[in-house]
This record gives C-alpha cells, sequence and structure tokens, in this order.
C-alpha cells in the first residue's frame, strides 16, 4: 500500500536540562538563530525555537519535577524528544492512523484552526510524532513571534 506524506516536518523537539546551556551549543557552534522563547504551564516546560538554515529545533527545558518531560530526561537523558509533522487536516489524518491501529496517546484541538496529536512511540518505531496544524501546535506559525518572549 502506497501512502501520500501525512505532513511536512516543522521541527525537531529536543529535551534538555537548560535551555541556557543547549543554547551555547546550537547557537554559539552550530550557528542556529534564535527565534522566539515561550513557557507552556500546562505541560510544565518552557521552550525555545530555533532556525538552523531552515530547520526548525525546538528546546525543551521541564519547569517541575513532576512534568512528563523531567521524567523522560531522568529515563532518557538529553536528546531528541519528537519530530513534528505539518500535516493538512490534522484531525481527519489521526482518525485514519487510529483506524489503522495506530495508538495515539494525547489529543487537543486548541482552535477550529489548531490541532494537534501525539503518535505512541510504541506504533512509530521508538519516535514520538505529534502532528498539527496551526497555532500554538506548529513551531513556524507567525503568532508565535508576536506572544513569545524575544531574547
Amino acid at each position: 500500500m502506497v501512502c501520500a506524506p501525512i505532513g511536512k516536518l516543522d521541527h525537531v523537539g529536543i529535551a534538555v536540562r537548560s535551555i541556557s546551556e543547549a543554547r551555547k551549543f546550537f547557537e554559539g557552534l552550530l550557528g542556529a538563530r534564535f527565534l522566539f522563547a515561550a513557557d507552556s504551564p500546562e505541560r510544565e516546560l518552557r521552550f525555545c525555537v530555533l532556525d538552523l538554515n531552515g530547520l526548525m529545533i525546538e528546546l525543551l527545558e521541564p519547569v517541575s519535577e513532576s512534568s512528563q518531560l523531567r521524567q523522560f530526561l531522568d529515563k532518557r537523558g538529553e536528546g531528541v524528544h519528537h519530530l513534528t509533522l505539518n500535516a493538512p487536516d490534522a484531525k481527519r489524518q489521526v482518525e485514519r492512523l487510529k483506524g489503522e491501529g495506530v495508538r495515539v496517546v494525547e489529543e487537543r484541538e486548541w482552535s477550529p484552526t489548531s490541532y494537534e496529536a501525539f503518535i505512541s512511540p510504541r506504533s512509530a518505531h521508538g519516535v514520538l510524532i505529534q502532528l498539527g496544524s496551526g497555532y500554538p501546535t506548529l513551531d513556524n506559525t507567525p503568532e508565535w513571534t508576536k506572544t513569545g518572549k524575544k531574547d
């Protein structure tokens, strides 16, 4: 069975213990450009988005001991946390995937134009995959630059 691509890579999420330390590497040594930073209280983390020559990198730092991200770091250490795909009609695509037996671990509809869902690593060969559309799901959505903190 051949299937059309479900979406385009929007960003790579990287779990780090300290955004300020990670920025020294990604900006200072790799030449990434800072775009914005913001807090996500509902997920108990803060994040920073960098542009590495067109590849968006989202650095994720936990802000509480009980956050899922802290548990991820304690278990696996720093590194790739997830891939996010900009998937047109993401909600319909997720329903199709669930119909095929793909395990979806979290879904959220932010607005009529913004939806996200996470495919379990158990269904995706060890990779957490976020599918979504619109703000605040996608890091390259212009609204982030209006609401995120500039550094």
